[in-house]
């Protein structure tokens, strides 16, 4: 029978949650230094895990770890890691831990709980919406420029309009994958772009590009150098709707990778909201790997 077990001393659970972690930041394709900076984040944070071993019949089998957070107005539970030894696994230890962790971030308040993913969980979490994937690949050689298309800096008088129409994507990215709704995905997009892009155009370590083809615009491409050690940040690699399905998603990528280059990174970045399953297949067929991958769930509330 699974039991849990709320540990006071959580050392080895974290030592242990640490190697796991760097494996896969460096198996997804990130370098020593940036797998280093992604682990401290994930550090910073294990301070506040609730950490319950898992036995079954007095001997451990793995770990549950669990925290609650408030995001966007709302309050969420998380799910922080849930680890079963591969001796024990694929015995039902694993959907209790889960549903351990639902109920107790539902008995500390929690209306919904996120879990963010770094490998392969089999079907665990088939009943959390997918929110976003963070992916990365390795640049190691300049990438071939696409046939036809031609990628420029934007100009001063392009940037107000290309702001509006990048904030008022993010919005919608972020209520189609189900994250907040149309309103507060508009505030968050507000304080969002006003952190990041503060000097407008000229942020430094910034790029932003235009792609032509045979003379018109066909999209857009904005990006951050040095977002952690030897790596881009693509926060866009747009392409006008009307000019989908002609291979152009490549070429955006392939301009992100040069840039990444240019810059002197060699890992090029970046996040696709859930629900765009044609951008994900994309990027998959592209040689990008997921980084993580965040979901979450409504869950009810226990009577009292």
């Amino acid at each position: 029978m699974t039991a849990f077990t709320v540990l006071e001393d959580h050392a080895q659970w974290q030592t242990d949650f640490e190697r796991r972690r760097r494996a896969s930041y460096t198996a997804a394709g990130l370098g020593a230094a940036a797998a280093e900076r992604m682990l401290q984040d994930a550090r910073g944070d294990a301070g506040d895990w609730t950490v319950a071993e898992i036995t079954d019949a007095g001997t451990r089998v793995g770990y549950v770890a669990v925290a609650m957070a408030d995001a966007d107005d709302t309050r969420a539970g998380r799910i922080g890691d849930l680890r079963v030894d591969a001796p024990h696994a694929g015995r039902g230890h694993e959907r209790a831990a889960r549903e351990w962790a639902e109920e107790w971030c539902a008995r500390r308040g929690a209306s919904r709980v996120d879990v963010r993913l770094t490998g392969p969980v089999g079907d665990l979490f088939d009943g959390y919406s997918v929110r976003g994937q963070l992916r990365a690949r390795r640049v190691d050689s300049p990438p071939t420029p696409p046939a036809g298309v031609t990628v420029r800096p934007m100009t001063p008088a392009e940037y107000p309009g290309w702001l509006e129409s990048e904030k008022a994507a993010y919005v919608s990215d972020i209520v189609r994958a189900g994250a907040l709704g149309p309103e507060e995905a508009a505030h968050k997009s507000d304080r969002d772009f006003a952190d990041l892009v503060p000097e407008g155009l000229t942020t430094p370590d910034h790029t932003f590009l235009v792609l032509e083809a045979a003379g018109e615009r066909i999209g857009t491409g904005w990006l951050r150098h040095g977002h952690l050690p030897g790596v881009t940040y693509g926060y866009s690699l747009h392409v006008q709707e009307r000019h989908r399905g002609k291979g152009f998603g490549r070429a955006a990528m392939t301009a992100g990778e040069q840039a990444a280059l240019t810059a002197g990174d060699g890992t090029l970045m970046f996040t696709v909201w859930g629900g765009n399953d044609v951008a994900m297949g994309l990027y998959t067929s592209a040689g990008y790997r997921v980084v993580e991958e965040s979901r979450s769930k409504d869950v009810p509330r226990p009577a009292a």
